[in-house]
């Protein structure tokens, strides 16, 4: 069951790692290269989540419609342009107005390419295997996500830095062709289409409590992944690639050593378990004085936001009927959308008014805002929008 779960998940690790492939270079080279702010770096690289958070609801009704095939077929055509496109910034790189334009429009393409791939593989194995088979198909779709991401980003770096920005946009085009044909040849499956459809607001107004505390808990991530390199470059520290990978590595390690906590221990005290991990990790990570000690604060946070999504998934998934699973992972999937989507800003914002030694300051807070309404939840199920 375990190996039929990945041949699905298997078209999350393909986008991620073309997400991954560009997350460690755009930074440094919109604030480097072409000479613009931390903060406009933040927000061409966010960028990529408003069309994320806009395709959401869009494939979760082609999930419960047609199944999780179009949608990922769709995906994986978007990372195939947004690779083409990323070629075309490296060749427009002396031009800097210019070239920032053409990288905007390749976020937006590339957050296509994510708002269709993100939940349609996990409907895809639910389907193939079960629902009983829920939390596993979620835990190894975020397995392959962030591995991804700990393989994608170093392997960027090393390609933009031996071959150019030009070879990073033609390995992501390649990898994009071969997700789509590799999603030509998996068999079609849908859902049971008899039950009521609920209207995707009434969906996302039930799963927004779960949401909002993974979303609050995943601005520590999105805080790493996209501003470690500038943290660790201000900082005249290196090896900063290499604290995004023991992020995402005892990412996974997590997944692997404490996935069945969630059916043991039920999600929400799971996820309570993880967002404190993950505050402690921000704190190291903060007060930071060596690139050891903060490798070990983003390790830390890498742990404890393991199981965050999936713990609150799980709950958020079982309040909707069968006929609405698609748009219900859609709808959960919104709020991890918008919390990478205003990471950039923000902490852009805050980097420029307090300076960039308190980013992770800031960080710490959001994720700690999201543990004391998981412990309000805990206490009050009733809660609701």
């Amino acid at each position: 069951m375990k190996w039929k779960i990945t041949g699905y998940v298997a078209f999350t690790f393909l986008g991620y790692f073309t997400i991954g492939l560009a997350l460690a270079i755009l930074p440094v080279f919109v604030a480097r290269d072409l000479g613009y702010s931390t903060m406009v770096a933040g927000i061409v690289i966010s960028m990529q989540y408003v069309t994320t958070f806009l395709c959401r609801g869009y494939a979760g009704g082609i999930v419960d419609k047609k199944g999780p095939k179009p949608a990922v077929v769709q995906g994986m055509t978007g990372f195939t342009i947004s690779g083409v496109l990323l070629l075309a910034v490296h060749l427009l790189s002396g031009h800097p107005v210019l070239c920032l334009a053409v990288l905007a429009c390749t976020r937006l393409v590339t957050g296509f390419g994510e708002g269709l791939v993100g939940a349609s593989p996990i409907n895809w194995a639910i389907l193939a295997t079960g629902e009983e088979h829920t939390a596993r198909a979620i835990s190894f779709n975020g397995i392959a996500s962030y591995g991804a991401l700990a393989i994608g980003a170093p392997c960027g770096v090393i390609i933009q830095r031996h071959f150019g920005l030009g070879a990073v946009g033609l390995l992501i085009a390649a990898i994009g062709l071969l997700g789509l044909i590799y999603a030509k040849s998996k068999p079609a499956l849908k859902g049971r289409s008899g039950g009521e459809r609920h209207p995707f607001i009434k969906v996302l107004r039930q799963v927004a409590p779960y949401g909002i505390c993974m979303g609050l808990g995943g601005l520590g991530f999105g805080g790493i992944s996209t501003f470690i390199t500038l943290y660790y470059a201000y900082l005249h520290w290196e090896g900063a690639v290499l604290g995004l990978s023991v992020f995402s590595v005892l990412f996974i390690v997590g997944r692997l050593v404490f996935g069945g906590s969630i059916n043991r221990y039920g999600g929400l005290r799971t996820a309570i378990a993880c967002l404190s991990v993950e505050t402690l990790g921000l704190l190291v990570l903060w007060q930071a004085n060596t690139p050891h000690m903060a490798l070990a604060g983003a390790g830390l946070a890498g742990l404890g936001f393991s199981l965050v999504f999936p713990a609150f998934g799980v709950e958020a998934v079982r309040l909707l009927p069968a006929s609405n699973k698609g748009s219900a992972l859609g709808a959960y999937s919104l709020f991890i959308d918008l919390s990478l989507g205003v990471t950039g800003p923000l902490i852009g914002a805050v980097a420029g008014h307090f300076g960039m030694r308190h980013i992770y300051a800031f960080a710490m807070l959001m994720v700690l805002s999201g543990l004391a309404l998981a412990i309000g939840r805990y206490r009050r199920p009733e809660w609701s929008l």
